[in-house]
This record gives C-alpha cells, structure tokens and sequence, in this order.
C-alpha cells in the first residue's frame, strides 16, 4: 500500500446500505404515531440534518422536549429496525470493497446507528472482513458524529488524518471529517439533496466508485 493511499472510513446509513425508502417508510409509520403527516423523500432530504431533534424542529417549528425525542427516537427505531432486514447494500458495494482490500487499500466503517445493531447487520452482508474496524454509537442519540469519529481514530491508531477520508450521505459526515482534520466525500443517494451536500463545501458524487477515485485525489 503506498504510503499516500486513503483510509476511508465509511458510514453506513444511506452510503454503504441502500436504506433510504425504508428510512422515508419508518419516518411516515413513526410520524403517523405523533400526529405528524407524512413526508416524501424530497422533502426528507431538503429538511433532514443531523442532530436529528433539529430535523424535527423544522417540522415541527420547535424543537422537542427531552421527553418528546425520546419517544419519537424509539417509534422511529421500532419502525426502521423492523423494516431493514429486507434493505440490499448499495449497488456495487461488496464488489468495492472487496477490490480495496484486495488492493492493499485499507477502509472502516463508522456509524450513527447503534453499535449494539449496527455489527449483526454488517455481518449478515458479509462485508465485516473488510473493515479494519467497525464502530457504531454508543450512548445518546441526539448528536452528530463529531466525537464519535474522534473516538474512532483513536482507535485506529496509526492511521494519520491526513490519510483518512469520510464518505458519508449527509453534511454531518463532512463536519465530523472537518473536527479530526480528515478529508470529506459526500454521496448522493442517501438523506440529502444535492443542495446540501454542496452547501458542505465537499467533493459531492453520485456514486460509491467514483467516492473512491475522489478520496484518492484528495490525498495524493
């Protein structure tokens, strides 16, 4: 592996796996239990940001009180989590993957989702071999990604920032990138319109192979 090749670390929701319809679905179930009306994928990805009690400040005008985001967070969670179990990979990802590992090219995933759910999944794809590491969140729900990418590199040790590049769906990931000095590819077929993704001030792709071919420029 040269020395100026890109550790990518990838996020999962909406960039490795292909769960963005099942998202919109488990948000209309839950928003039906909370007497919020239903929201098409356009709109989604025009409000959607991270942390999401912010999202739900833009429904709703307000932001949710503790109690709120709670019960919210875990209807969404009984919905999302029964419905994912059918959702596919990305189209094109195991084969990525594979051919980085197989190229020397190192890679780890890093994920919102709870760590307690987020390793099975991974798992039953077959891609956990992949990863160098595979973390996903612990404690609260209702920030971003900033430190639990700081923990992440931590772990990873002797990967340098200036090696690492996060591909995510969301500008959370550019921001989490932007707090540990790494790098930032934003993907279009997750949570955000391309608006703003672009807003970031990132490299914005439509696809996870040319995320790839870009966190490679980014670092050499």
């Amino acid at each position: 592996m040269g020395k100026h090749s890109a550790h990518v670390v990838w996020d999962w929701n909406g960039t490795l796996l292909d769960d963005i319809h099942t998202v919109i679905e488990a948000t209309n179930a839950s928003f039906a239990e909370i007497g919020l009306g239903p929201i098409t994928l356009e709109r989604y990805r025009e409000l959607y940001c991270v942390p999401v009690p912010r999202f739900y400040e833009r429904l709703m005008g307000r932001l949710p009180t503790d109690e709120e985001w709670a019960a919210m967070d875990a209807v969404f969670h009984r919905h999302y989590w029964r419905l994912a179990e059918a959702c596919l990979l990305t189209a094109g990802a195991a084969e990525l993957l594979a051919s980085r590992q197989s190229a020397g090219r190192t890679q780890s995933l890093l994920s919102l989702a709870p760590h307690e759910h987020l390793v099975p999944i991974v798992r039953r794809h077959g891609i956990e071999d992949r990863f160098v590491r595979v973390d996903g969140r612990v404690g609260a729900s209702h920030a971003g990604k900033a430190e639990h990418m700081v923990r992440h590199l931590t772990a990873l040790e002797d990967v340098p920032p200036e090696r690492i590049v996060v591909v995510g769906d969301a500008a959370d990931d550019a921001l989490a990138a932007a707090h540990v000095g790494a790098k930032a590819v934003l993907y279009t077929g997750g949570s955000h319109s391309r608006a703003s993704l672009r807003a970031s001030g990132v490299p914005v792709v439509d696809s996870l192979a040319e995320a790839v071919e870009v966190a490679e420029e980014l670092v050499g």
